[in-house]
């Protein structure tokens, strides 16, 4: 096979929850437990940092690579889903796997894999894996797909756990409560392995505490250990931090291109990762720190967070797809100095719908869309269901078509947001 025709057997033949959503979902480790054997077990071959959380999962995840790379260790990072590009998922100091690898796994392993019937982020993940081994990183960033305790990638022996936080999202699968998903978030935590928690949530407290101390893990709260604060900047796209360390009064300037209200929880958490991480075996110096954080976008080519598309009118993407995710980048907006707002949205079809329609503004113009996959709610559906919440607008027969719509109608002076699902915001991208 070349790679179109890979790209299509990963894409038609392997579940994608992405875009088939719960007809995919395999809440079980056994068949990567037996694809990793066949392959010789390449995640431990190298150190990883796992990190699972509801929200700022990916940012974390990428704001931590950054800072490895600028400390001049080849670093690898696996997340997901992608927004363009299949290969995004799988880099090593921001460089994406190359396709000739690709090609050359699925050919080699197609068979010999074929019994297993492995899902698509089960084979995604374990290539990943493979391509680390082989290009031998000096650490990988691995972020979990969905959950923790049965996600594909917690069969890592990381050097460190990192829990961002716990919200209500896949309900279906990971239970209906922040106390269920908190359970399952925190099955990462191993035996003996440092864990962080991003953001300290008293109702779920208990649980993270109890598992560590079950599995002796030490267990650390970012808040305990950094205090951030967000200062004013000069430039448009860029936030600046001031960072102070409690225990050595130790003081950060950051300067971040990620402008999202939400990136200084995911800031924090990265901070307070690296002040684990930095001992005898890894030396991230203050420089490396400061210039991972300013420099991510460019080190590992992250999007689709609070992305700036265009000036005027202000184009504003962002790939926040559930309850909390929508609650920030809906405060955000209400913040963002604009004349008329114009919401380009889709959603997939195993959301709470109404409840997130609900937090939208309802004095804008909406441009109703699906994203083109399976899961993808229909535009019809999501027009009448958004009408009950009081929202208004036109429903298009496809993302490109509501966005052209949206920037026809638009003033100089007007907000133009993308979001509702990641899969809308790639389809822009």
């Amino acid at each position: 096979m070349n790679y179109q025709e890979t790209l299509k057997f990963l894409y038609q033949q392997l579940p994608m929850f992405q875009r088939l959503g719960p007809a995919a979902y395999k809440a079980d480790l056994t068949n990567t437990i037996e694809i990793c054997r066949i392959l010789g077990d390449p995640q431990l071959k190298f150190p990883s940092v796992h990190i699972a959380g509801t929200n700022g999962k990916g940012s974390v995840s990428h704001i931590l690579a950054s800072i490895f790379q600028e400390a001049g260790y080849r670093t690898g990072l696996f997340t997901s889903p992608h927004l363009k590009d299949f290969r995004e998922r799988i880099r090593i100091n921001g460089e994406w796997v190359s396709e000739a690898f690709i090609v050359q796994f699925v050919n080699e392993h197609i068979r010999s894999l074929d019994h297993i019937k492995p899902s698509f982020f089960e084979y995604t993940f374990a290539m990943a894996m493979h391509y680390f081994a082989c290009e031998k990183v000096d650490i990988a960033i691995v972020e979990t797909g969905m959950g923790g305790r049965l996600d594909s990638s917690n069969i890592v022996n990381p050097i460190l756990s990192v829990i961002t936080n716990i919200g209500m999202d896949h309900t279906q699968f990971l239970g209906d409560t922040l106390e269920k998903i908190a359970v399952e978030k925190a099955g990462i935590i191993k035996p003996g392995v440092p864990v962080m928690i991003g953001e300290r949530q008293l109702e779920i407290e208990s649980i993270f505490n109890a598992t560590a101390l079950a599995k002796k893990a030490p267990i650390f709260s970012a808040e305990d250990i950094f205090h951030i604060t967000r200062k004013k900047a000069n430039e448009p796209n860029i936030v600046n931090y001031a960072v102070q360390s409690f225990e050595k009064k130790d003081f950060y300037n950051l300067s971040s291109p990620l402008t999202g209200n939400y990136q200084l929880k995911n800031i924090l958490t990265a901070m307070a990762a690296t002040s684990l991480l930095n001992n005898t075996r890894w030396h991230l110096p203050r420089n490396s720190i400061e210039m991972g954080v300013k420099n991510v976008k460019s080190n590992t080519g992250i999007r689709g967070r609070w992305e700036m598309l265009s000036e005027k009118p202000l184009v504003i993407c962002d790939t926040a797809h559930n309850l909390d995710g929508i609650k920030q980048v809906v405060e955000q907006i209400r913040n963002t100095p604009h004349q008329q707002l114009h919401v380009v949205l889709g959603v997939v079809a195993d959301k709470e719908i109404s409840e997130i329609l609900s937090l939208w503004p309802k004095d804008a113009s909406y441009y109703f869309c699906k994203a083109n996959i399976p899961r993808g709610l229909p535009a019809e559906t999501l027009k009448a269901t958004a009408q009950n919440e009081g929202l208004s607008g036109i429903k298009y027969d496809s993302v490109a078509e509501a966005y052209a719509a949206a920037l026809k109608a638009s003033n100089p002076d007007d907000l133009v947001f993308i979001g509702g699902s990641t899969f809308v915001v790639a389809e822009v991208l």
